[in-house]
C-alpha cells in the first residue's frame, strides 16, 4: 500500500490558555497543501514485528518515530499479531511546523486500515489519532479544518477556492515546547481554561478570530516570540505580503512560513525574495475532495 502524507498550514492560531493538564487550549484554522511525504506499508503473518525505514537518517526508526507509535497503537486497538513494515520518504522539512510526522501518522493509520480491511469508526479513529499528536486528527478530514482544544477536537469547515502557496523553510528547526513556554512568558494575562467536556466550534468562539469567506490575513500568536528570536522571519513575512500574498504567515509554532496567492505570476516573483540557502516548496491548498482522492497513490 503506497500512501501521501500531506503538509498542512495554519490560517491562523490563537493561544487562549493554559489547561489544568498542562496543555494549552488554541484555535486554529488548519489547510493542507499538496506538499508531501511518502509511505509504503506492507502486512505480513506472525510474529509480531513492527520496522519503519526512513530515507532521511535523522529520522528515527524506533519507539520514538510517530509512524512507528500509530502502527503499535493501531496493532493493540485492532488485535493485530502480525509484522508490519513501512518505508518512508521525508520531503516535509522536520521541525518545520507544516505537520510532517503528524500527517505521516495519520497516513500509516489510514493504510493500515485499509491494509487489513479492519477499519475503525470515525470517533475511534480520531481518538487514536489524538493519543499520537495534537496535529494527527485534522489529517483524517484534509481540506480546511477548525481545531479547538489542543487542536485535536476537529471540524470540517466548506473549502474556498484554490490557491497557489508557497512554504519556506529557513534550515532550522523551533521547538514547540521553547515557543508554548516564552509565548506564556510574554502574555502572561493568559488565563488557565477548564478543559471543555464536550466542546463545540460555538463554545469555542472560533469564528470571531479568523476569516472564514476568505483567504487571510492570518495571524499566529507565535510569530510574536519566533519572529522576536528570528527577525529574518518577520521581515520574510514582509515581503510576501508586498509581493501580493493573500495570506502569508508563520506554521504552527514555526520556523516555516508560508504565503498564499491567487496567481502563478505572484507566488514566481515572491520566489526572489526568498534568503540564498533557504528552502523553498512551490505547492497549492487542496481542497477535502482532493485530499480523500490523493492519499492513496
Amino acid at each position: 500500500m503506497r500512501l501521501r502524507a500531506f503538509a498542512k498550514i495554519n490560517l491562523g492560531l490563537k493561544i487562549i490558555g493554559k489547561r489544568p493538564d498542562g496543555y494549552h487550549e488554541i484555535q486554529t484554522l488548519y489547510q493542507t497543501i499538496a506538499l508531501h511525504d511518502r509511505l509504503s506499508i506492507s502486512l505480513a503473518g506472525p510474529p509480531s514485528a513492527i520496522r519503519v525505514e526512513c530515507d532521511d537518517p535523522r529520522v528515527a526508526g524506533g519507539p520514538a518515530n510517530l509512524v512507528y507509535r500509530a502502527c503499535e497503537l493501531w496493532s493493540r486497538a485492532r488485535e493485530f499479531r502480525g509484522a508490519i513494515h513501512v518505508r518512508l520518504g521525508k520531503k516535509i522539512p522536520i521541525g518545520s511546523g507544516l505537520g510532517g510526522a503528524s500527517g505521516d501518522a495519520a497516513a500509516a493509520l489510514l493504510g493500515l486500515e485499509r491494509l487489513a480491511g479492519n477499519r475503525l469508526n470515525l470517533e475511534s479513529r480520531l481518538r487514536l489519532g489524538a493519543q499520537l499528536g495534537s496535529d494527527v486528527p485534522l489529517f483524517f478530514w484534509g481540506g480546511r479544518v477548525l481545531g479547538c482544544g489542543r487542536g485535536e477536537d476537529v471540524y470540517p469547515l466548506w473549502d474556498l477556492p484554490a490557491r497557489r502557496c508557497l512554504a519556506i523553510f529557513p534550515g532550522f528547526g523551533v521547538s514547540t515546547a521553547w515557543a508554548y513556554g516564552e509565548a506564556g512568558r510574554a502574555a502572561p494575562s493568559l488565563q488557565l481554561t477548564e478543559k471543555a467536556k464536550n466542546p463545540n466550534m460555538k463554545r469555542f468562539g472560533a469564528w470571531s478570530h479568523f476569516p472564514l469567506s476568505e483567504w487571510g490575513p492570518a495571524e499566529n500568536d507565535f510569530e510574536r516570540v519566533v519572529f522576536a528570536r528570528w527577525p529574518e522571519l518577520a521581515q520574510l513575512k514582509r515581503r510576501l505580503i508586498r509581493a501580493g500574498a493573500e495570506s502569508a504567515s508563520l506554521t504552527g509554532s514555526g520556523s516555516a512560513v508560508f504565503a498564499v496567492f491567487d496567481s502563478a505570476r505572484k507566488l514566481h516573483r515572491a520566489s526572489s525574495f526568498i534568503p540564498a540557502g533557504w528552502q523553498t516548496f512551490p505547492t497549492r491548498t487542496l481542497t477535502r475532495a482532493e485530499y480523500e482522492r490523493l492519499v492513496f497513490a
